[in-house]
């Protein structure tokens, strides 16, 4: 059974990372399943660190954005997930192409919602695991101009 209260259209989700850090990273949302959200990141110029290497904080924030839609796709429009949490561990190097990484929902709950994100290389290794706590907030209304 599926977590989703909202529609899942990669289109409409994907419009959501327009002119912000997802959309400068070049992550994009690639599948959505049942219970768990895939997206991709290229291993380039934006995402490397100085030595050539996938950057660490590079692999958090794909973790750190997949989880987070994910999350507020869990909900209704009137509430939002926000990170409280995150922690990862770098395991392999990556120094070219497009890691992916996928959500994977451990807790929804009322309040909190716990996801691990697992980020692989384009041969399937793992190169971050990540878990990210989100809290469950009302949604502020945006303030009239």
């Amino acid at each position: 059974m599926a977590l989703w209260k909202q529609t899942t259209d990669l289109e409409r989700i994907n419009a959501w990372n327009r002119g912000c850090l997802v959309e400068h990273l070049g992550m994009i949302v690639t599948e959505v399943g049942d219970d768990w959200l895939r997206g991709t990141m290229p291993v380039d110029a934006r995402t490397k660190q100085p030595f050539g290497l996938l950057h660490g904080g590079a692999s958090v924030a794909l973790a750190e954005s997949l989880g987070s839609l994910a999350g507020n796709l869990c909900l209704d429009a009137n509430e939002m997930a926000v990170g409280l949490d995150i922690n990862a561990n770098h395991v392999r190097a990556v120094t070219d192409g497009i890691v992916t990484g996928t959500a994977r929902a451990l807790h929804v709950g009322r309040a909190t919602q716990v996801w691990e994100i697992r980020i692989e290389d384009a041969n399937g290794r793992l190169v971050c695991i990540s878990r990210l706590t989100l809290a469950v907030v009302p949604r502020a209304t945006p303030k009239a101009v």
